[in-house]
């Protein structure tokens, strides 16, 4: 099914924010975290604009333990502009971007990413070369709710730059150390070629 961007609004209207999503995934043993825009106010302490959403991630194998978590939520599935309503085993076997629905209401309340992994080692859906362990590529807030670092939620904005993203990129780039710049620099080389935010970098 294709719907229109104010149905997508709409129904976007009340996702959980990251405590909440913390609240309900306490003690799995699977790694997650918290990813793109809420990932980077995470990082900064603070919301810094509205968030249309809420994106975890977990890597694949581990999203049964997420699903068991949250029985009584119903799975969808978004790609290419489409959505697929109590998507089908086959459906998710080629796709990543799972949401949530509350079925009382039809509201998506987060968004999780089936991410590709090798055991305990993440792997970048943009370069299936960049391959980390999650103990490197989690980080955690003073209340231990656990968040993409934040080089790495840029190299996922960095694809198709919206205004958000730039606003975003500005926003945490003071931030960011040495070594942070330095690992999304060489990233963005890697991935996106001659992009734009290496000259800030």
């Amino acid at each position: 099914m294709v719907l229109d961007e104010s149905e997508l609004e709409a129904r976007w209207a009340n996702a959980w924010q990251p405590p909440e999503i913390a609240r309900r995934l306490a003690g799995v043993r699977t790694p997650w975290y918290v990813a793109a825009g809420w990932a980077l106010d995470l990082f900064r302490g603070e919301q810094t604009r509205p968030h249309g959403d809420l994106e975890i991630a977990v890597p694949a194998a581990g999203f049964a333990e997420i699903r068991d978590r949250l029985p009584h939520h119903a799975v969808d599935v978004a790609a290419d502009g489409r959505v697929w309503f109590d998507a089908a085993p086959d459906v998710l076997a080629r796709t990543h971007q799972t949401w949530l629905r509350d079925p009382a209401t039809g509201d998506w309340v987060c968004d999780v990413f089936r991410e590709p992994h090798d055991g305990d080692t993440w792997i970048c859906r943009r370069d299936e070369e960049i391959r980390l362990s999650y103990d490197v590529i989690v980080e955690r807030t003073a209340a231990g709710i656990p968040f993409l670092a934040p080089e790495l939620v840029l190299l996922f904005k960095a694809k198709a730059v919206r205004p958000k993203d730039q606003r975003d990129f500005e926003g945490v780039l003071p931030l960011l150390d040495p070594r942070r710049r330095h690992l999304l620099a060489g990233w963005l080389e890697r991935v996106h070629p001659g992009h734009p935010w290496l000259d800030a970098l």
